[in-house]
């Protein structure tokens, strides 16, 4: 139902009911190659694609050195795009798009191909188009592009809204709606509380995180710290995961583990109480994060969810214990060498 959405937005195509009020112009990126002649040049597409995108040949003139440039596709642009690989299509197609000037950018999962270079660099423009005023209508199953890019998402279903808000809210819908998918979840329920939901045959019922030497959730990045999961079991589990994923305070997911990845197999009797125990190095850079924790079967919590709780807890790092660096994590150097050659 979402790319229906964007065409019905877009007026490629007709709602069979209902209005659709557009103001100002809008430019859509939406399934790869709309708008291209694979038999004409990356130049000559230039033109076409921006023609059907509302630029007059003036438009275009003036602004094709930034489309090429921004495209860094160099002399293939020279080329048919019959040779291009699809990353190539979508440098070309979102350099067009972007230099549109669009009050309103749709974008329908275009990001998904490429390299890491080009979709930063397109994340980067995003973020730009929306600090100047633009609107964006973004589609993806990429939740941490949801998370960083959004301020309001709608998660859709078989054409129905199943829930609409925050990002960090309507992505943990997500999470529950892909469990609830599987049939071995038909049990789930969730709790609006604390936004929660499982089976609840073993419940999470307190988790904490402390370093080692500060005893607090303030925590020296290259500290060692503590990370506590008590746990409650309804039923006898045989083969269960208990796992932990750590976010950055925009809701990214910097690392997750679990038992079953660690090469663990844990049972639970019924009416016993555990508690689990995850030791490693922080080395993240100062910030605030989040924790989620998960009891569920196999390697993912899709596969059987008995328990899934949304930052459970939160830490903070504060200053370096160890080395100072920079981005979010810290990565040993074992080895350095230089050589004349």
């Amino acid at each position: 139902g979402k790319s229906t959405l964007l065409k019905v937005l877009t007026g490629i195509i007709l709602p069979d009911k209902g209005e659709v009020y557009r103001g100002g112009k809008i430019t859509a990126l939406l399934e790869l190659g709309t708008g291209f002649n694979f038999e004409l040049t990356g130049i000559e597409n230039i033109y076409l694609n921006g023609m059907l995108l509302g630029m007059d040949k003036k438009e275009i003139d003036d602004k094709l050195n930034d489309i090429v440039s921004f495209s860094e596709l160099g002399d293939f642009i020279y080329e048919p795009l019959k040779t291009y690989s699809s990353g190539m299509v979508m440098r070309l197609a979102f350099s067009i798009a972007i230099n549109a000037d669009p009050d309103c950018f749709i974008v329908d999962e275009a990001l998904a191909v490429g390299d890491a270079h080009f979709q930063q660099k397109c994340i980067r423009k995003f973020k730009e188009f929306k600090e100047n005023g633009g609107s964006i209508i973004f589609v993806s199953h990429d939740m941490n592009a949801v998370r960083i890019l959004c301020d309001r998402v709608i998660l859709l279903n078989r054409g129905n809204i199943i829930d609409e808000g925050e990002p960090e809210k309507v992505t943990n819908s997500y999470n529950l709606l892909l469990a609830k998918l599987n049939g071995e979840n038909e049990g789930i329920i969730l709790k609006d509380k604390d936004r929660s939901y499982g089976t609840f045959d073993v419940k999470i019922e307190e988790v904490n995180i402390r370093g080692y030497e500060s005893k607090t959730n303030i925590i020296s990045s290259g500290e060692y710290c503590n990370l506590e999961i008590k746990i409650r079991a309804f039923k006898n589990i045989y083969d269960a995961t208990v796992g932990f994923l750590i976010k950055d305070r925009f809701g990214q997911d910097i690392f997750g583990i679990n038992t079953s990845l660690l090469g663990k197999k844990l049972h639970f009797k019924e009416g016993k109480s555990y508690k689990l125990a995850f030791s490693f190095p922080l080395n993240f850079a100062p910030g605030k994060y989040t924790v989620t924790v998960a009891i569920h079967k196999g390697q993912v919590h899709s596969e059987g969810c008995y328990h899934w709780v949304d930052n459970i807890t939160q830490f903070q790092v504060a200053g370096f214990k160890e080395k100072i660096f920079t981005g979010l994590v810290y990565l040993p150097i074992k080895k350095f060498e230089i050589c004349e050659i």
